[in-house]
Formats: C-alpha cells, structure tokens, sequence
C-alpha cells in the first residue's frame, strides 16, 4: 500500500515546520537552551500541533528522541486510573542517555475527565525533575484552569493558504504530480486552514490522475464547489423554489454530500452574495437555525428544502424594497 503522504512529508526538525513561525520561533529558544517548562499545544486540527511535538523533542534530544518520548492518545485513554498509573509510572523513571527529563505527549488531552485532569496536575508538579509535558488539544478552556497555569500555552491558527501552497508544491514535486492552478485554488479553499486536509485531498485525487484538477478534488473530498453553492443561493434568493431544490439535488446526489455538509457551504458562501449586510445577518440566523436543528435529529431532506424555502420568501421580501 502506498504511503501516506501526511506521514511520508512529516517535518523532521522545526525549521521545516511552516505556517507557525511565531510558535517555532519560541520552541527554538528552549532548544538552544536545552530545556523547556510543561508546554500546551491549542488550535483546531491539523495546524502542526502533534508535529510540532515530535520535532521538538527531535531537535532537543536528537538521535535518543524515539527513547525519551512517550506519546499518548487521550482519546482512547481517558480516565483517572490511566494518569494514576500508566502516566505516573513513565513519569517517574528517569530519560534514557544524557537528556535530563524525558517528553510526555498527551494529544486530544482536552478528552480528558476532569478527575483524571486534577491527578495530572499533582504528576506534573511531583515529578517535574524527570518528565516535561506537553498538551495538545483543539479547545483549551476544556483544560482545567490549574494545569493551564502550570503551562506555557502556544496558540496555533490555521494555515495561510501560502503556506498550504508552498508545502504541497513541495509534496508535488516529490512524487512527480502536475498541480493545476485551480486544482491548487481548490486545494485551499477545501483545507481551511488544514494541512492534514489539504494533503489527503491531494494524495486522494493523486490516485485518480496524474494531473490534478479542481472536478475530481472536489469529488474526492466530498465538498461542494463554491460556484455551485453561490448559484444555488441565487436561484433560491431570486424566487425559483423548485429550480433551487433541483440544485440541492445536484449537490446531495452528484457530490455524495450529507445535510451538514451542505450547511456548512451555505454558511460560507453567504458572505460572498451581493446582498445588503443587514440581509445576510438574516440569512446567517436561519443557516444556524436549520443546522441546529439538524445536529438534533431532524430530516436533513426537509429541513434543507425549509432552508431553501425561507429563502425563497426573503429574496421576494427583498425586491420589494
């Protein structure tokens, strides 16, 4: 099986690590120094965090790196007895070689109880002299307050799309792929600020061609093309109920979209119409309601054809005025 690319193209020192320079500027100082405090890793997916730990303890402990971290998914492991007992024991043995203290990583730590954060606390303080921690999560006020201040926090944010270019020309260049200019613009638009995303998205059309065009990346990646998207607002908002729901079908049955799929391109999308500001307020509010209401159960089918019909009614409203 082919390799995956997320893994193949990982960074192996922070100089490679790109879209992050302030963060990387920082984890370079206690690399010259040689040491580092308990460290807090916070931003949404794949914007380097995970990464970023690993080549961190790479540069500081160089070949003895794979020896001194110990990386834990808390997702999978997230209850008091795991802190109490698999944590503490690897906290309390001493780094392997000459590194003074050894790295735990516990990705995703805000899936953590809250028991199981108040025992990780007192294991950070107790056994500081052998082990340094580093946190990762997507939402830090999921992490009690106390082991936030025993942390320094890095913010990660979502990559630049010229960042997201750069490393995935890089990607292409090593496998020998053709990137077209609006293959790459869909590219962009379809991470949002995720390389992990972006580089799926590119191994995955990689499969189908050689050359990759934004068609088959849309498909690929199951998002809708914002062109469509846009038409299919406009048809609604011009007072065509049955021409817009045509569209919806297009979008649910060609592109293998679900309900919230295509909420979630409505709400993007509703920022580029040429309406008045105060009427895409009033857009906005009943995307939120209909996504809520999918998120508790409703028929997506009916709740995105009442979409559909609201809008209807609010473009009529607006050629009145």
């Amino acid at each position: 099986m082919k390799e995956i690319w997320v893994e193949k193209y990982r960074p192996t020192t922070l100089n490679q690590v790109v879209g992050q320079d302030e963060v990387v500027s920082r984890l370079k100082a206690y690399v010259r120094a040689g040491n580092l405090p308990h460290l807090l890793f916070a931003g949404p997916a794949g914007t380097g965090k995970t990464t970023s730990a690993i080549v961190l303890a790479r540069d500081l402990f160089g070949d003895e790196w794979r020896a001194n971290l110990f990386e834990l998914n808390s997702s999978d492991e997230r209850g008091i007895e795991v802190v109490r007992v698999k944590i503490k024991d690897i906290a309390r043995t001493k780094s392997i070689g000459e590194a003074g203290f050894k790295i735990i990583f516990l990705d995703e730590a805000d899936n953590l109880t809250s028991d199981a954060q108040a025992a990780l606390r007192r294991t950070m303080e107790t056994y500081t002299r052998t082990a340094r921690f580093i946190l990762s999560c997507n939402y830090s006020s999921r992490i009690i307050e106390p082991i936030q201040s025993r942390t320094a926090v890095f913010r990660f944010r979502p990559l630049k799309p010229e960042a997201i270019r750069t490393y995935l020309e890089m990607i292409a260049k090593g496998e020998n792929i053709t990137i077209t200019k609006e293959g790459m613009d869909a590219l962009v638009y379809i991470a949002q600020g995720d390389m992990r995303k972006a580089v799926n998205a590119l191994q995955v059309g990689a499969a189908v061609s050689p050359t990759i065009d934004e068609d088959a990346l849309y498909k690929a990646a199951s998002v809708a093309r914002p062109e469509l998207v846009k038409a299919l607002l406009e048809v609604s908002l011009g007072g065509d109920f049955l021409k817009s729901r045509d569209a919806l079908d297009h979008l649910l049955i060609e592109y293998g979209l679900s309900g919230e799929d295509v909420i979630r391109a409505i709400h993007r999308t509703v920022f580029d119409l040429s309406v008045p500001d105060a009427f895409k307020v009033r857009l906005i509010d009943r995307v939120g309601e209909a996504e809520f209401r999918l998120v508790e159960g409703s028929n997506e089918r009916i709740q995105l054809e009442g979409l559909l019909a609201h809008f209807v009614l609010m473009g009529q409203e607006l050629k009145k005025k």
